[in-house]
């Protein structure tokens, strides 16, 4: 059992509170994964606005970077790091600190290159995702405790997406929680559980696909990512999913201009969507939507089964 939550702002007024509210948010579902929780946040600049990274050059000054959400369990000099890694892609490098075990690197260099002298330079270090609206945070333990450590709450932007998790398929480390991000601005959270995944991981690693984890939510993730390398865009990746992928699942899956949301043919695993002219809202529980504003007149619903719900802005 686990619990995903997302939020999609309409409203450019409400972007300055997307942190607070998704962090209310994901604390609501505290009983449904006490073991780790994540978040994946997207502003137009830098993700957070001004109370997160990157504050501290003019908006738009980097908007052609990419931004790299890195993370080690084991004590790093980020700023020798970011040398190493700006002399192997001949590209510069920024340092924005979100703690004393995570950072983003900002860069120009292409994400074929930085990601190959990350894996090279310093194998202990984990890159939960990137893109250039995308930050991913993740640890284990409380939800709450999570948001705190980081500044969630004092984060902005126009949409995100969060999970708490309670392990079934695979160990409790930071690597096995949500989002998984596999490609650029591209972040899936889920609720259930495949059981053909291990044949689909082998269809997509003879495709020379790379896999960081033995989670099967992974393998969702990443069958999507290759289905839009394709060319298929969002929703098509989901319906590669349901037709591929046997299973109990809710998933929700942003990208940086959309948000969208899928149940398996049986819809056993729970999810409800609020709807306002100001948002779209999504969790597994309605508790834990009860405290955003409006959400009385919302239109609320639960999707149907292989329905697919998507968003854009």
């Amino acid at each position: 059992m686990c619990g995903i939550i997302g939020l999609h702002l309409k409203n450019p007024g409400l972007q300055p509170q997307l942190g607070e509210l998704l962090t209310q948010m994901l604390e609501a579902m505290t009983t449904r994964g006490p073991d780790s929780a994540g978040i994946a946040i997207y502003a137009d600049h830098a993700p957070g606005h001004d109370h997160a990274p990157g504050h501290d050059h003019a908006p738009g000054s980097h908007d052609h970077d990419l931004r790299y959400s890195l993370r080690s369990d084991e004590t790093v000099d980020w700023d020798l790091l970011a040398k190493r890694i700006a002399a192997e892609t001949g590209r510069d490098v920024r340092v924005e600190p979100l703690g004393s075990d995570s950072v983003i690197f900002g860069s120009p260099a292409a994400e074929t290159s930085f990601l190959a002298a990350v894996r090279r330079i310093a194998p202990q270090v984990s890159v939960p995702g990137y893109g250039r609206s995308m930050v991913v945070v993740k640890d284990v333990g409380a939800p709450a405790a999570i948001c705190a450590r980081y500044g969630i709450p004092r984060w902005a932007g126009y949409q995100g997406i969060g999970h708490t998790r309670m392990a079934t398929e695979s160990a409790v480390t930071t690597a096995h929680s949500h989002p998984f991000a596999p490609a650029a601005d591209l972040a899936l959270v889920h609720n259930g559980s495949f059981s053909n995944y291990a044949t689909i991981r082998r269809q997509l690693e003879r495709k020379g696909v790379r896999f960081d984890t033995d989670n099967d939510s992974e393998v969702a993730a990443r069958l999507i990512a290759a289905r839009m390398a394709e060319g298929a865009d969002l929703e098509e990746g989901l319906r590669t999913v349901l037709k591929e992928m046997d299973g109990f699942f809710t998933l929700l899956v942003t990208t940086r201009t959309q948000f969208a949301v899928v149940r398996d043919s049986f819809a056993c695993k729970p999810a409800v969507i609020a709807e306002t002219p100001d948002y779209v809202a999504m969790a597994s529980e309605y508790h834990a939507l009860a405290g955003l504003p409006g959400i009385t007149a919302a239109r609320v619903f639960e999707p149907m089964p292989e329905e697919i719900h998507v968003w854009s802005r």
